[in-house]
């Protein structure tokens, strides 16, 4: 009658069995060091930065109230001057477009706001350009360590209408900004009578950028 005592039957098991342990031992490290970083408390892994980690968005808007006809206020609009009965309220030139797209610029680079960089308490900013806040708040983006790629925008207002000054308006902000035309983008819309827009009451504008880092 036969004794079975557990050892393999042949040299092939035995040479199986070693395998599956080296097998085991090899993966343990792996195991090991997976289980650690689900430990609580561990520090997380960090995976290397992908290209699109290099970019970054910007939003911005701004509105601003249409001043009474007898401030004799401009109308103001990315650099443009519109030919209108009133003019838009406000500390500096009440350049609405700028100051939507400055936002966007200084939002996607962490750097806060226009009315940060340029707050309407200081007198120095009294019926200022926004062109020239714009050019600045660019400086301060480039200097942050990013390459300005594009700029869109819209604005909204009943009227005037504004679709004829949008060439000169682009050529404006890309001289501002120091980019191509190409890369600027300018729409104007109505809001169908709706809101303070569409009451003719104010103008509202929205910006939105794209930037990436120049050590990319």
């Amino acid at each position: 009658m036969a004794t079975t005592t557990g050892a393999p039957d042949t040299v092939a098991e035995a040479t199986g069995a070693t395998n599956t342990t080296a097998s085991a031992k090899a993966a343990q490290p792996a195991a090991i060091e997976l289980a650690a970083s689900a430990a609580p408390g561990a520090a997380p892994s960090v995976a290397p930065p992908s290209p699109a980690a290099t970019l970054r968005t910007g939003l911005g808007i701004d509105v601003h109230a249409f001043a009474p006809a007898e401030a004799h206020r401009r109308l103001v609009l990315g650099g443009v001057d519109i030919p209108y009965e009133r003019g838009l309220a406000g500390h500096s030139d009440a350049d609405a477009l700028a100051h939507a797209i400055a936002d966007a610029l200084l939002g996607a680079a962490r750097l806060g706001d226009i009315g940060k960089l340029f707050p309407d308490t200081d007198p120095t900013f009294k019926d200022a350009d926004s062109l020239v806040l714009l050019a600045q708040a660019c400086q301060a983006v480039r200097g942050a360590g990013f390459d300005i790629l594009d700029i869109d925008s819209v604005i909204c207002c009943q009227e005037p209408k504004l679709s004829p000054h949008r060439d000169a308006m682009r050529r404006n902000i890309a001289r501002a900004a120091s980019l191509d035309v190409d890369n600027v983008g300018i729409k104007a819309t109505t809001t169908e009578r709706l809101g303070f827009e569409g009451r003719s009451e104010g103008i509202s504008a929205y910006a939105t950028c794209l930037l990436q880092r120049k050590d990319a």
